[in-house]
């Protein structure tokens, strides 16, 4: 089996998922402790919209798709907390909208739309050098983030209405991780698409929320497992040539049941 790291193809998929777990885990412990999961699937597909503008276009669809991310999720942080709004209902407004102007506009497109597989289930595999320097630079930028502002971040996280109350800038902490988020999707659906992207940022946050309720110990635990899933789905399945990001998930949600059996009761309990 350790002759398929021989191949550049590979090597390139096995860096790429690492590089991904990290900002995965970062961005997906906020949205996970602040009880913001179903976001990243309200962007993901909101970015369909932007997708099938751009084939319509006949533009840069990963371009048009990044203008419908930031849109779609600094407006759910509009509609949230300017018009009443619950967070789950505007993310579900603009998860539906997305998905009906895209597919409005992917009918109108002449001809056949070959990579739109790609974007709805991704192709860990056809990641290449560019793609790992561009999500590279995006990860390194991450982490100055949090960097800077991690006790902003952790205090907003876990009780924003009291980090107001201290004059705390939630909303920038907000608007500031919505576009991360966003921009982290747009950069990664192409390569791992829909399916696992929403895995990544809620199924290892999950499993470590479980074991931990302490906000770094929980980016820590995300990583590893992020890792483990991810390294280890790519080699199980060229072992057993079926798809890889399936084969993921599956890794993934394996763990997420193991966590469940094992964690302790003390921690249960709070």
């Amino acid at each position: 089996m350790l002759e398929i790291l021989g191949y550049p193809f590979f090597q390139n998929a096995l860096i790429g998922v690492i590089i991904i777990s990290i900002a995965s885990a970062l961005i997906g412990t906020y949205i996970t402790t602040r009880r913001m999961t179903f976001i990243s699937g309200g962007v993901t597909h909101a970015c369909f919209g932007g997708l099938g503008l751009g084939y319509y276009l006949g533009i840069s669809p990963v371009l048009t798709a990044a203008v419908f991310a930031v849109i779609s999720s600094l407006g759910v942080e509009w509609l949230s907390k300017r018009r009443s709004v619950r967070k789950d209902s505007a993310i579900a407004v603009i998860w539906a909208l997305g998905m009906a102007i895209g597919i409005m506009f992917i009918f109108m497109t002449e001809g056949y739309v070959p990579e739109l597989n790609s974007f709805l289930f991704g192709s860990v595999l056809t990641i290449t050098c560019s793609d790992l320097w561009l999500f590279g630079g995006f990860t390194l930028l991450l982490i100055a983030f949090y960097a800077l502002f991690m006790p902003l971040i952790v205090a907003c996280s876990f009780d924003a209405d009291f980090a107001r109350t201290r004059r705390l800038p939630v909303r920038f902490i907000d608007y500031a991780m919505t576009v991360f988020v966003a921009v982290a999707i747009v950069l990664t659906i192409r390569m791992i698409g829909i399916m696992l992207l929403m895995s990544l940022m809620s199924l290892p946050q999950m499993t470590a929320e479980s074991l931990t309720r302490r906000y770094r110990p929980m980016i820590m635990v995300s990583v590893a497992v992020s890792m483990i899933g991810c390294v280890g789905g790519l080699f199980i399945s060229y072992w057993l040539s079926v798809p890889a990001s399936a084969t993921i998930v599956l890794l993934l949600v394996g763990i997420f049941g193991l966590s469940r059996l094992v964690r302790p009761d003390s921690l249960s309990r709070r």
